[in-house]
């Protein structure tokens, strides 16, 4: 295998810093050409002293100085701001751009890597949550691959690998039920953001445990899988497997279901993403079989989590509707941590903006931006 380079978007949060422990453990298979961060300056001039990317980028200028100051003489060039990002992952050199912003702030630099042909390792799953038809229609003109990272994609992904001649009947995308599973409506009246952040098999990021804990992750995932793999949605059903064993499944038209089996461990993941096609060898962690006994199955709880049932809507609605839902969840999400809105009310939120956005059923780039600016401000109003 050639040493690949590799463009980290986001490499201070938790599927970014993951990627680096990847990179780390292969230094002969990876390279960490170039890392960004939005905010956290301390862990991006950590993270640049160890790997010594060729560019350090901080999104928020305001952090340019003091990162830059910090790694004078080490040979690493600090660029700030999103349109240094965007021309970092269209260089040439740069063999993988593994996209790991959190929430919408990927659409853009994620476009750019397409339109240049490069390969995504698509950890960012917002970004074909808001404009997946936009996505492939430059995936497909530009000739690039996108490689999902997410587990329950990439367990697709590994099933459907040698099978893509064979006709598919239906996916079976998994979801561990998150820590409000077994709750009842009247408990999550009054649940906080430390209770939704336990999340019983996972360690992730703040945002995206939330969007595990209301089940509107797991929305995201439908729809990332319908254009990841092409299939309709009626094609892909949600299983809760609260032990998240079995990262997901398909159905073939025989009826042979084929499922990709793993500890929960992100690196995995990222670590096939990067390598693929070729399997690496690792110290991770095994399936004991004997040691986890038992897996179950359930139906999800669309009365429960309103936002899966919300997000099903926006599926169906299609056009701008997804956007306008990731930008409604983003907003209602954080109002959430900090503990300015309730679990519940997040629903409501995004319900309402799905009803007041203005419909649009062939969206350009400019109608997402467009979009996702007025829907934060509709949302914004409706928290205060």
């Amino acid at each position: 295998m050639m040493r690949k380079k590799i463009a980290i978007l986001g490499s201070t949060g938790s599927i970014g810093t993951q990627t680096l422990q990847v990179i780390a453990d292969n230094p002969d298979k990876f390279e960490a050409y170039a890392i960004t961060a939005y905010n956290n300056a301390d862990l991006l001039i950590e993270q640049a002293r160890k790997f010594l990317p060729k560019y350090a980028i901080t999104v928020k200028d305001e952090n340019y100085t003091c990162v830059c100051d910090a790694l004078r003489g080490t040979g690493v060039t600090v660029l700030a701001g999103m349109e240094s990002v965007c021309n970092i992952v269209a260089e040439d050199e740069v063999d993988i751009v593994l996209t790991a912003m959190v929430g919408y702030a990927g659409l853009r630099p994620t476009i750019k890597a397409l339109e240049k042909g490069k390969t995504i390792a698509l950890a960012n799953k917002e970004t074909m949550v808001v404009a997946g038809d936009l996505m492939c229609r430059i995936q497909k003109q530009s000739g690039s691959k996108i490689l999902p990272v997410d587990s329950e994609h990439s367990a697709i992904f590994q099933c459907l690998d040698g099978e893509r001649h064979n006709k598919v009947e239906k996916i079976l995308l998994t979801a561990s039920g998150g820590p409000f599973r077994t709750k009842d409506m009247e408990l999550l009246k009054s649940v906080t953001a430390a209770d939704a952040l336990k999340h019983p098999n996972w360690s992730m990021g703040a945002k995206i445990t939330i969007d595990s804990a209301s089940m509107i992750n797991k929305g995201f995932e439908v729809i990332e899988a319908k254009w990841l793999f092409g299939v309709d949605v009626k094609e892909i059903e949600v299983v809760v497997h609260p032990q998240s064993i079995i990262h997901s499944m398909v159905q073939f038209s025989d009826g042979a279901v084929k499922a990709q089996l793993g500890m929960p461990d992100m690196k995995l993941p990222i670590q096939y993403a990067l390598s693929y096609p070729e399997r690496i060898p690792n110290s991770y962690e095994r399936v004991d079989f004997f040691d986890i006994a038992t897996l179950t199955f359930e139906k999800p709880d669309l009365k429960k989590f309103r936002n899966l049932s919300l997000a099903y809507k926006a599926i169906e609605t299609g056009g701008n509707a997804p956007c306008i839902l990731n930008a409604a969840n983003e907003v209602a999400n954080e109002a959430f941590r900090c503990g300015r809105i309730g679990f519940l009310s997040m629903s409501d939120v995004i319900e309402t903006a799905l009803g007041r956005i203005s419909h649009i059923s062939n969206p350009t780039y400019e109608d997402y931006v467009m979009t996702d600016a007025e829907t934060r401000r509709i949302c914004s109003e409706l928290i205060i």
